[in-house]
């Protein structure tokens, strides 16, 4: 009997029906074709180690997807350094490359990322987001989305070229006309700027009690900044840790004088983060402080720094005549029109430039860089170095002076021992011993063994013999001196040798 033949229905050779399976560390998985099966099973075996398979599948993902749902969430960066962090991610990265998927991140595509980015921002600023992309980047290859990153893959896409610009530094002048145009109630802020080199944050921050008149130091332990939302909070300085600045008498009079005037504030602020605390830990460590705060507003709150930045620096600036309007903003009030001047100062302008002038004034002085950078509170002195060693103009001009003036004294140099020839050592005084030595007609040549050294070694023991009975060395007799007549200069007398004409190696050869 015949078999009945079986009949295809509609689903015939449709469906995953290849499988791929049993290699160890690697996921099964299924396939609607037998080729992309074996390039599964091949990628597999030849370019992965076991244990580490990225499945292509996983780099599907888009990069803003990934960011938002995995790469963002993971991360536990402080406030002061996620909000400029994710406001870089979220104003560049992704609007240039977050419809890409992680897979399909090529050269051409990082080539492109490149060249939109220097259309958008500052070299300075394009090396900083780069930096972000290849973070982002070697997550997801921890992630195992990605086999490697694309970034240190691709060697012929250079990362932007960061243009080192120097610090600058404002004269007196200048300063003078900027705190001049200051609110007298802010003016103490430029003093804390230029006078002890202090950060913005650090300076809205400083509290009464940071202030030691007796050791004369002023104690920089925190500093004031606001997250990505505004929310202000206390927080460690900038490299989470604290330091010591000298105090100056006529600083620390003018603080005496802006406190008297303007007494300082109690202001109450979380620690290190303005989230509210999940768990026990967290309320330890965001637990709030209350803090006398030296610098407020007219209202004696805490100072906003953009607020600030926008309505009392940049007017300051202006009426200085550094910088101009460049608009103006329109605001209802109730039934009045209030306007304002908008200002776009430069970044080399900002409240910053008060720590580039207190640490050019330093280094002109001729301050030692070593201590400079414990002041300004920099990780080392190269960094110093590496910021404001422009500021140090005359630190060449000193020490080719310093060397002129050394090698202008007329002082005889010392001589080795072995040395040939000087004509600067004295006749040596024969000790009692040689004396008697000399008195009973005791022969006083001194015999010197032959070595393996030759002729040369022989010569240089001849030099270095001792004549005991004029009291001089050979190494200190010169042409016409008692020890060498003039009529044969290199006959050593007392010795019975003589020297060759032409030693070898003698600097009179």
């Amino acid at each position: 009997m015949t078999p009945e033949k079986r009949e295809r229905t509609a689903l015939y050779g449709t469906g995953k029906r290849y499988r791929v399976k049993g290699i160890p560390g690697v996921q099964d998985r299924s396939f609607e074709t037998s080729e992309d099966a074996k390039q599964r099973l091949a990628t597999a075996k030849t370019d992965t180690r076991p244990g580490e398979f990225v499945d292509p599948r996983d780099g599907e993902i888009s990069l803003a997807d990934y960011i938002v749902d995995h790469g963002w969430p993971s991360r536990t960066d402080e406030p002061s350094t996620a909000g400029p962090m994710h406001s870089r991610i979220w104003s560049h990265i992704i609007p240039i490359l977050g419809d890409l998927s992680l897979r399909d991140i090529d050269a051409s595509a990082l080539r492109s990322f490149k060249a939109a980015l220097l259309a958008r921002v500052e070299d300075t600023t394009a090396d900083v987001i780069w930096g972000h992309l290849s973070s982002i980047l070697n997550s997801a290859v921890d992630d195992r989305r990605l086999l490697r990153n694309p970034i240190k893959v691709h060697r012929s896409v250079k990362p932007p070229r960061r243009t080192e610009k120097k610090a600058k530094a404002w004269a007196r002048s200048i300063v003078d006309a900027v705190r001049s145009h200051l609110q007298e109630r802010y003016r103490f802020a430029v003093d804390l700027g230029l006078g002890l080199g202090l950060r913005q944050g650090e300076a809205f921050g400083l509290a009464e009690d940071d202030f030691d008149l007796e050791a004369g130091v002023v104690h920089v332990r925190r500093q004031l900044r606001s997250d990505i939302q505004g929310r202000p909070h206390f927080c460690l300085p900038k490299g989470g840790k604290t330091r010591t600045v000298p105090l100056p008498p006529n600083l620390a009079a003018r603080a005496h004088d802006h406190l008297r005037r303007f007494p300082s504030t109690p202001c109450t602020l979380p620690w290190r983060n303005p989230e509210p605390p999940a768990n026990a830990l967290e309320t330890k460590q965001r637990k709030p402080i209350t803090v006398q705060l030296v610098l407020t507003t007219s209202h004696r709150n805490r100072i906003y720094y953009r607020t600030w930045n926008d309505k009392s620096w940049k007017s300051a600036l202006a009426g200085a005549g550094l910088i101009q309007a460049v608009g103006e903003r329109v605001r209802r009030d109730g039934g009045r029109i209030r306007r304002s001047p908008i200002y776009a100062a430069p970044r080399e302008d900002m409240f910053h430039v008060l720590r580039h002038t207190c640490a050019g004034v330093q280094l002109e002085a001729g301050e030692s860089v070593v201590s400079l950078s414990v002041w300004l509170g920099h990780a080392s002195p190269k960094i110093t170095l590496d910021h404001y060693a422009h500021f140090m103009p005359g630190a060449g001009r000193r020490g080719l002076t310093a060397m002129n003036s050394w090698l202008e004294q007329s002082q005889p140099p010392i001589v080795p021992e072995k040395s040939l020839l000087t004509g600067w050592i004295k006749k040596l005084t024969p000790n009692p011993q040689v004396k008697e030595l000399i008195a009973s007609g005791t022969t006083m040549n001194v015999k010197y063994k032959e070595t393996a050294r030759g002729a040369r070694g022989e010569h240089h023991r001849m030099l270095r013999g001792w004549d005991l009975s004029s009291g001089f060395s050979s190494l200190g007799a010169v042409r016409g001196s008692p020890a060498y007549p003039a009529e044969n200069p290199w006959k050593s007398p007392g010795t019975g040798v003589k020297v060759p004409e032409k030693p070898p190696g003698s600097p009179f050869g």
